[in-house]
């Protein structure tokens, strides 16, 4: 039980703090620039895992495999699906960032399918993707039906973030259950953070920085809750759970961001909202049967 609490509240916080970054990164782009934005949140995370690791006597992994997995994550998980978020999110509201994400879980799967078969996909998980992702484009139905021109650069470059990001998670899952989950993101958040702000400096116009409230508040909390804290735990869960269902916190973060709009900035919940959360609720239920049903035997 007290291994099952920590599975669950580990996924809880990573829907919860997750769902709030889409919006905390929009914030920090009324300050900043795209890849400066992120090479400063990488660098603060770098810092505070660095210093963590310190105090708790927690060494670096230098075997091969493990060098190898940093260099492949800091290019491949960080720089180039986070600068992608970063520069769609100038052209893309939020909310519908978060809801092209959510096609994740589908490359999660797929590639899954193709490098670990020995992982159970099984139909039932895949009608409870379908339905949960249903869910999704109900809630941003009114978005989707806006959608111009303008849009398709931010959305391609959303959409090919969740392919990257798919990627790694099924090599992680493959080859590096060895890492510990403090090691697994120091040096390629350390390789995302100095090689993004090097990126930023000498290819985005830097004129236009401002560090204030905005900035600060926004590279902070990304930085420190929205990165050290959700990717030690998402690391730490992938090594305990099916990668499909740790993949379908994209599914979830969409909703949250609905809800911090609604308590915070006084948003309206629309019916198509209400309605497609309950789409998303049903399919990330159906998806879970079967571990559930496994606990349940486990248990009597």
């Amino acid at each position: 039980m007290n291994s099952n609490f920590k599975v669950a509240s580990n996924y809880i916080l990573i829907c919860l703090i997750w769902g709030s970054t889409w919006f905390a990164i929009r914030l920090g782009l009324d300050s900043l620039t795209p890849l400066v934005s992120a090479g400063l949140r990488f660098s603060v995370a770098a810092l505070v895992i660095y210093i963590i690791m310190r105090i708790r006597s927690i060494s670096i992994q230098k075997d091969k495999i493990s060098m190898r997995l940093y260099y492949f994550m800091g290019i491949f998980s960080f720089i180039l699906p986070f600068g992608l978020v970063y520069w769609g999110e100038q052209y893309i509201p939020s909310g519908l960032a978060a809801v092209l994400f959510a096609v994740y879980p589908f490359f999660v799967a797929l590639f899954t399918r193709i490098f670990i078969p020995e992982e159970k996909i099984g139909l039932i998980r895949i009608i409870g993707m379908i339905i949960g992702f249903s869910g999704i484009i109900i809630i941003f139905s009114q978005n989707l039906l806006t959608i111009g021109m303008n849009y398709i650069l931010g959305m391609t470059a959303v959409l090919l973030s969740g392919f990257l990001q798919s990627t790694i998670a099924v090599s992680i899952k493959k080859y590096g259950q060895h890492l510990h989950a403090l090691s697994m993101n120091l040096i390629p958040m350390a390789i995302a953070g100095v090689g993004m702000l090097l990126m930023g400096i000498l290819l985005e116009d830097t004129s236009r920085l401002k560090f204030d409230v905005k900035a600060v508040s926004s590279v902070l909390y990304l930085g420190i809750i929205g990165s050290v804290v959700t990717f030690t735990a998402y690391y730490w869960l992938l090594k305990r759970i099916n990668i499909i269902l740790l993949s379908l916190t994209a599914f979830i973060t969409p909703i949250i961001a609905l809800l911090i709009g609604w308590i915070f900035l006084d948003e309206t919940l629309l019916p198509n909202q209400v309605y497609g959360s309950a789409f998303v609720l049903t399919g990330l239920l159906i998806a879970n049967l079967s571990s559930l049903k496994q606990k349940i035997m486990r248990n009597t």
